[in-house]
C-alpha cells in the first residue's frame, strides 16, 4: 500500500463548527442562542459567533471565535460543546450537526433535532484501511469514494454539496456577530441571499 500523509485529505487545518441548512435567518433569535450556549458551554464572555454561508445551497456554518476553540485543540472543543446545536434546533424545527474535522486523527459529525442528540458518528484516520496503489500511484478516486462515505462525506451528500466544499467553508469570509449585549442586533438574512454584510 502506498503511503498516504493524510488521510482525512488535504493537508488542512483542523477546525469544527456547527452547520444548518435554513430558508431563512431573519426570525432566528441568533444573538440569544448564542448567549445561552456561551453560559452552558463555559465559554468566555468576549467570545465572537462566526457566520460563514452558502447560500446557493443555504448552508450555515456556525463557529465561536476564543482561545478555547482556536487550532487543533479548538477543533476538539465541539466535541462535547453542544449546547448551541441544541438551541438552534428548538428554535428552527431543522437538524443542526457539530463537526469536528482534525486531518491528522479524526473527523466527527453529531446530529441534533428539537433539541436533543439525535445521531452521529466519529471516525478515527488510524483505523482506515486505505486502498492499494495502482501501478505505483495511489488511487485518488478510490479514496475519494471512501471519503464520500465517512461522516463529512455523508454529511456534504445530506446537504447537496462535495464533500471538499463543506471543509473549504471555515474558509469564506465570515460575518462576525458581537455575543456582548449591548451591541444591537444584526440582520442576517441578506447572507442567505447571497449579499455581503
Amino acid at each position: 500500500m502506498c503511503p498516504r500523509e493524510h488521510p482525512g485529505g488535504l493537508p488542512l487545518e483542523s477546525h469544527g463548527g456547527y452547520l444548518i441548512r435554513v430558508e431563512s435567518l431573519g426570525s432566528l433569535p441568533l444573538r440569544a442562542l448564542a448567549q445561552q450556549a456561551l453560559v452552558e458551554d463555559g465559554a468566555p464572555a468576549d467570545t465572537v459567533l462566526t457566520v460563514s454561508v452558502y447560500p446557493r445551497r443555504k448552508i450555515v456554518r456556525l463557529a465561536l471565535d476564543s482561545a478555547l476553540t482556536a487550532g487543533r485543540r479548538g477543533a476538539h472543543w465541539y466535541s462535547t460543546h453542544h449546547a448551541l446545536a441544541r438551541g438552534l434546533s428548538r428554535a428552527t424545527g431543522v437538524t443542526v450537526h457539530t463537526y469536528v474535522y482534525d486531518p491528522q486523527e479524526y473527523e466527527e459529525v453529531l446530529a441534533f433535532g428539537r433539541g436533543q442528540h439525535v445521531g452521529g458518528e466519529r471516525l478515527f484516520y488510524d483505523t482506515v484501511d486505505l486502498p492499494e496503489c495502482v501501478d505505483g500511484e495511489f488511487d485518488d478516486a478510490a479514496f475519494a469514494r471512501m471519503q464520500s462515505r465517512w461522516p463529512l462525506g455523508h454529511l456534504a451528500w445530506v446537504f447537496g454539496v462535495e464533500r471538499e466544499l463543506l471543509l473549504q467553508l471555515h474558509q469564506m469570509k465570515p460575518t462576525r456577530l458581537s455575543l456582548q449585549a449591548s451591541e444591537p442586533e444584526l440582520s442576517l438574512e441578506h447572507l442567505l441571499r447571497g449579499i455581503a454584510a
